[in-house]
């Protein structure tokens, strides 16, 4: 008689590890804010290091950037509802690229500056610039707040985070690799019918 195979795990269950972490540090439990720490921290510094430009990493590490960043995100924890990881690194990015902008604004008090468009240009883009280009940045960007939770996390975790697609089924609860590969797919399919669109419109009413 063969051994009962375990049910897979849930949705649910799969996206829980960050929602736990959340709900503990919400309740003061300094070692859940720790694990949080180290969880999300490489990920960002990856992310933050191509949107500052050269003369601006002289003057914060990026380190420093991300850790005010997950430090703003903890202290103001009571305003997000923990629904996993893919969620909780949607809401990061919002407040990473704020504080990337305001060091951006800072450093350009000393001279000449880069905008944070500019360093979208960068050699080291993330393959969300490779793939949209410096020009559809803007309409990108407005596209991707008009879709759903579930597709800009999708979006956001592959092409600008470069999760894999396993990586991505357990941040937004898929239950497998490859339904987590069809809903990125499915997701940046009307993504880029939407920049086609917005790109349409704006050209028309010129």
């Amino acid at each position: 008689m063969e051994p009962t195979r375990p049910p897979d795990p849930s949705p649910e269950e799969r996206t829980s590890a960050t929602a736990v972490l959340l709900n503990r540090a919400r309740g003061g439990d300094v070692e859940a804010r720790e694990e949080l720490f180290e969880r999300f921290i490489p990920v960002l510094r990856r992310w933050a290091h191509r949107r500052l430009p050269l003369h601006a990493r002289d003057l914060n590490e990026t380190s420093d950037l991300v850790q005010i960043t997950l430090l703003r995100a903890l202290n103001r924890i009571d305003e997000f509802e923990a629904r996993g990881e893919g969620a909780f690194l949607a809401y990061l990015r919002r407040i990473l690229l704020n504080v990337v902008r305001e060091e951006i604004r800072r450093s350009a008090r000393r001279g000449p500056h880069e905008s944070l468009e500019e360093t979208l240009a960068s050699p080291y883009a993330s393959l969300a610039e490779q793939v949209v280009g410096l020009e559809q940045m803007e309409r990108y960007q407005r596209a991707l707040e008009t879709m759903s939770e579930e597709q800009q996390q999708a979006v956001l975790l592959r092409l600008e985070f470069g999760y894999t697609y396993e990586q991505i089924a357990d941040a937004i609860g898929k239950p497998s690799p490859d339904a987590a590969r069809m809903t990125v797919v499915r997701a940046i399919d009307q993504l880029a019918q939407m920049i086609d669109a917005d790109h349409v419109r704006r050209s028309t009413a010129r």
